[in-house]
C-alpha cells in the first residue's frame, strides 16, 4: 500500500497492493492494521454505496457540527473527485485538490473532517463507495457552491457543459458565506 501526500496537508491518496492475472484481480480496500502503521484512520462507523450517471457532479458536502472524514473509492467507472479545505485557521482555507477515482487506478482518496468532498462522474455511470469516521447527521449538512470562482475548482467538463445537480446542490452558497471550521 502506497499513500502519496496531496497539496493539503491530511488529504491523501492511497494506493493499494493490486494483485491480478488472467482471471481478474484482488487487493485490500482497507485493513486496519495497515491503516494504523501507515497513519490513516481505522475507525469508521458507517458504509456507503451511490451509482450516479455520466455528468452528474454530487457535492461539495461537508458536516458542520460531527465532521465527517471519508475514505472513498471508485468500484464501477471513473469520477474526478475534489476535496477542498474549510479550516479557517489553515494556510490552505479555501484551497481544494482533486484526483481520479477509477474501477482501473483502484485508488482510495482520504478526505479528513474539516474538508468539503465532491465528485464529478466521467464515465457513462459510476459506482462510488466510502467509510465515513462519523455517522450523517442531515441538520448540520452544509454544501459549498460547485463553481465557486473563490475557490476554482477546475472541473473537467466540456466546455458549455453544465453538470446534473440535485436541487440540495444547486443552489448553495459560496465560500464567503458559509459556516466553517474554526
Amino acid at each position: 500500500m502506497k499513500v502519496i501526500n496531496t497539496s493539503l496537508p491530511g488529504v491523501q491518496i492511497i494506493e493499494p497492493a493490486v494483485f491480478g492475472d488472467s482471471r481478474g484481480f484482488f487487493l485490500e480496500s482497507w485493513n486496519q492494521q495497515k491503516f494504523a502503521e501507515l497513519g490513516l484512520p481505522t475507525e469508521f462507523v458507517q458504509d456507503n454505496h451511490s451509482r450516479s450517471a455520466q455528468g452528474v457532479l454530487r457535492g461539495l458536502h461537508y458536516q458542520i457540527k460531527h465532521p465527517q472524514g471519508k475514505l472513498v473509492r471508485v468500484t464501477q467507472g471513473e469520477v474526478f473527485d475534489v476535496a477542498v479545505d474549510l479550516r479557517k485557521s489553515s494556510s490552505t482555507f479555501g484551497q481544494w485538490t482533486g484526483v481520479i477515482l477509477s474501477e482501473e487506478n483502484h485508488r482510495l482518496f482520504w478526505v479528513p473532517p474539516g474538508f468539503a468532498h465532491g465528485f464529478l462522474v466521467m464515465s457513462e455511470s459510476a459506482d462510488f463507495q466510502y467509510k465515513c469516521t462519523t455517522g450523517y447527521a442531515p441538520e448540520h449538512e452544509r454544501s459549498l457552491q460547485w463553481n465557486d470562482p473563490a475557490v476554482g475548482v477546475v472541473w473537467p467538463l466540456a466546455d458549455g457543459q453544465e453538470p446534473s445537480l440535485s436541487a440540495k446542490d444547486t443552489d448553495c452558497p459560496p465560500l464567503a458565506e458559509l459556516d466553517v471550521f474554526a
